[in-house]
C-alpha cells in the first residue's frame, strides 16, 4: 500500500456517516499535518459515503469542487469524519464533512468543516483551458532536498513527495526571493504512486507557500481553501504552478494550477491565507 494510500485510509462504523483514522506525523509541515492531505481525506469520506447512500444513483465517482475552513491545526492522532449528502442531482452530488480530533482535555476540537461535490470526469469535453508554464524539465529542477536543513527539519511531509522546483522561482532557498510572488514545480509521491482526482487536492497545496517568495518565512496557515478538480489526471509527473497579487491586513490569496503529463489542466484552487509581514 502507498504511504499516501495508507495516511487516508478510514475504518467505518455503524453509522454510514460516520469515519475514523489516523493522522500520522509523517505528513506534517510545520506544526500541523499539512492542510491537502486534511482535504483529501475528507473528499475520500464524502466519496464513500455518497458510494454507500442508496439515494446516489447516477454514478458521481469524482470529487469535483471542495471549500474548505480550517478551524484548527490537525494533529498526529485519531480523528472523526463526519459527512452528511446534502443533496444528489443529475450532474453533481453535495455534501458536508468536518473532522475532529480530540483535545487535550478529551473534549472534541473541530479541525476542518468543508462543503464538496462529487460528478463524474469520464470523457471530459475542454473547449478551452491554459497552457502549461514553460520551465526546465524534471532533472533540471531543485530538489526539495536541497532545501535548507532547517526548512525540511520541519517538513516531514515533503519527504513523501518528490518534488522539483523551477530554478528561477527557488532563490527563496538561498535567501534570494524573486519579489514576484510566483512559485513553479514537478510533483509526483516518492513512492511512485501515480495521481488520481482525490490526490490533486492534496498536490494544490503541496509546494512551499508563494508567501516564500515574496521574503515572507513565517507560517502562512490557510484560513479558506476553494479546490476544483477539472479532469482525471494522466501518470506520471505533475506541473504546479502558485501565484499570488494580492497581500495586505495579514493576509494574502495564493492561485494555484497543475497539468498532468498530457499537459491537461487537472486542478485549480485559490486559497485564503494568514501572513506575517515583518514591520
Amino acid at each position: 500500500m502507498s504511504e499516501y494510500d495508507d495516511a487516508i485510509r478510514l475504518e467505518a462504523g455503524d453509522d454510514p456517516s460516520r469515519r475514523s483514522g489516523t493522522f500520522h506525523e509523517e505528513w506534517m509541515i510545520g506544526n500541523a499535518v499539512n492542510g491537502g492531505l486534511v482535504m483529501s481525506t475528507a473528499l475520500t469520506a464524502l466519496g464513500q459515503h455518497l458510494a454507500a447512500d442508496p439515494t446516489e444513483t447516477t454514478q458521481h465517482v469524482d470529487p469535483v469542487v471542495l471549500s474548505a475552513y480550517f478551524m484548527t491545526a490537525s494533529q498526529p492522532g485519531p480523528f472523526t469524519v463526519t459527512t452528511e449528502v446534502m443533496r444528489c442531482g443529475r450532474k453533481l452530488s453535495t455534501g458536508q464533512v468536518t473532522i475532529h480530533q480530540a483535545g487535550d482535555d478529551g473534549v472534541p476540537v473541530e479541525r476542518m468543516r468543508a462543503i464538496g461535490s462529487f460528478g463524474n470526469l469520464t470523457d471530459v469535453d475542454v473547449q478551452r483551458q491554459a497552457s502549461p508554464p514553460d520551465m526546465p524539465p524534471p532533472e533540471q529542477c531543485v530538489s526539495a532536498d536541497q532545501a535548507p536543513p532547517d526548512f525540511l527539519a520541519n517538513a516531514k511531509f515533503l519527504e513523501r513527495l518528490d518534488l522539483r522546483l523551477d530554478p528561477s522561482t527557488a532563490g527563496w532557498a538561498l535567501g534570494m526571493p524573486s519579489m514576484r510572488g510566483v512559485m513553479r514545480g514537478w510533483l509526483r509521491l516518492r513512492d511512485g504512486r501515480e495521481p488520481d482526482t482525490t490526490l490533486l487536492m492534496m498536490a494544490l497545496d503541496a509546494l512551499p507557500p508563494v508567501a516564500f517568495d515574496l521574503g515572507l518565512f513565517g507560517w502562512t496557515p490557510t484560513l479558506e481553501f476553494t479546490g476544483h478538480i477539472r479532469r482525471r489526471p494522466g501518470p506520471g509527473w505533475l506541473q504546479v504552478v502558485l501565484g499570488s497579487q494580492t497581500l495586505g491586513g495579514g493576509m494574502m490569496e495564493e492561485d494555484a494550477a497543475i497539468w498532468d503529463s498530457a499537459g491537461n489542466l487537472v486542478a485549480q484552487s485559490r486559497q485564503l491565507c494568514g501572513v506575517r509581514v515583518p514591520r
